[in-house]
């Protein structure tokens, strides 16, 4: 499948090169931009409400069929409009008509994937000034496309604890533990020292 922009040329080019058997996907968000620059606007949001109910229809005879119908109530006041919305209509339908639904259906169904992996494609390459090679190109190009593959939240790699150096610590103190009163031996200071005596036990 191709998903292009609309481009005459570039469907031309796909049917002199791999025939007219293999599906060609017209970008939804082109299209809607095209149709809605021709209306005044109090109508573009309610006509917009009506394309994307369109598209977002699972069978497409009924999408075929609501699209054609949109097209012919716009002939009488904007006929300019009815004309793009026909052109190539059929094929703004093409991933409707191959059953993919979901996720993978909003993607397919415009050149917005596209065009923001090159947009950040061309931000990476202001980086570069002097262009050695095609490797090069190629190099900074996967470059800029895991740079737009984001890392899934609770993915990534666990981030190392920082360790701190108790020496570096001014206000770290050791402390001894407190002996007992009862069963412990009693000290006495001789000379500045602490010189334990022999344990005694105390009798009440």
């Amino acid at each position: 499948m191709f998903v292009i922009d609309g481009s005459k040329a570039l469907r031309k080019a796909i049917r002199q090169v791999f025939g007219d058997d293999v599906p060609v996907q017209r970008c939804v968000r082109h299209k809607e931009r095209n149709v809605l620059e021709l209306l005044p606007d109090r109508d573009r949001a309610a006509i917009k409400r009506r394309l994307t109910q369109a598209w977002q229809e699972t069978n497409y005879t009924k999408a075929l069929e609501q699209l054609r119908r949109l097209a012919v109530e716009l002939d009488h006041e904007h006929p300019g409009a009815a004309a793009s919305l026909r052109e190539g209509l059929e094929e703004t339908l093409s991933v409707t008509r191959l059953g993919i639904t979901g996720k993978l259906k909003r993607t397919l169904q415009s050149t917005n994937a596209c065009e923001s992996m090159i947009g950040t494609v061309r931000v990476i390459h202001r980086n570069a000034k002097n262009w050695s090679s095609g490797e090069m190109c190629l190099r900074w190009t996967a470059a800029g496309t895991r740079r737009r593959d984001p890392v899934p939240q609770g993915r990534g790699p666990p981030r190392p604890r920082p360790t701190r150096d108790p020496r570096r610590n001014r206000h770290h103190q050791t402390t001894q533990p407190t002996p007992s009163r009862v069963d412990t031996a009693q000290q006495r200071v001789t000379g500045g020292r602490r010189v334990p005596q022999d344990p005694v036990r105390l009798v009440a």
